[in-house]
């Protein structure tokens, strides 16, 4: 796979909803996504979750990031209020799940453009606040997050078998601006 243009100098760049035509592509390209993390890795039970491009789509939003040729960078599940992918219990929150980036399109600024998309959804949506779960290897995604502002939140962490600690982080939203 050959390495896409720098996404500042590649202003067709675009983050749309996945189309059906698109749900294995995403779900190789998330697989391959957190198989790549340092020190990181999935059960086989989430890799299934990771792959299940469909049920995501159904009852959240998944975005994707394309270039000009339609290429698919990476992908993104938007939660926009309470249902079966919040990990949040709040009315006025919204989630963030699952974000991949392709190996080969990584530290290229894609994340950062579809984290960005999914927290002006929540700010048109009035939602509060943003929260995310993210593991300790996963530093790359973790600096994305301090850098927009996103606040390491342990209070609200979660501990889905004894040895996956997921670390929380919310980012409070002022759903006037957007």
């Amino acid at each position: 796979m050959s390495r896409p243009a720098i996404v500042a100098d590649v202003p067709e760049i675009s983050i749309r909803p996945v189309g059906a035509a698109e749900f294995a592509a995403l779900a190789d390209l998330t697989v391959a996504a957190y198989r790549a993390v340092p020190g990181g890795s999935t059960s086989a039970g989430y890799e299934e979750t990771l792959r299940d491009v469909a049920t995501r789509a159904r009852e959240a939003e998944v975005l994707v990031a394309v270039d000009a040729d339609g290429a698919l960078l990476g992908g993104i599940t938007f939660v926009p209020g309470p249902g079966p992918y919040a990990e949040f219990s709040g009315p006025d929150e919204a989630g963030i799940r699952m974000l991949a980036v392709s190996p080969a399109a990584q530290r290229l600024g894609i994340g950062r453009r579809l984290v960005l998309e999914c927290i002006a959804r929540a700010q048109a949506a009035g939602r509060a606040r943003i929260v995310l779960h993210t593991t300790a290897a996963m530093t790359a995604a973790q600096s994305l997050y301090d850098a927009l502002g996103f606040v390491r939140t342990p209070g609200r962490d979660a501990w889905p078998s004894p040895r996956t600690h997921l670390i929380a982080y919310v980012l409070e939203l002022d759903p006037g601006r957007s």
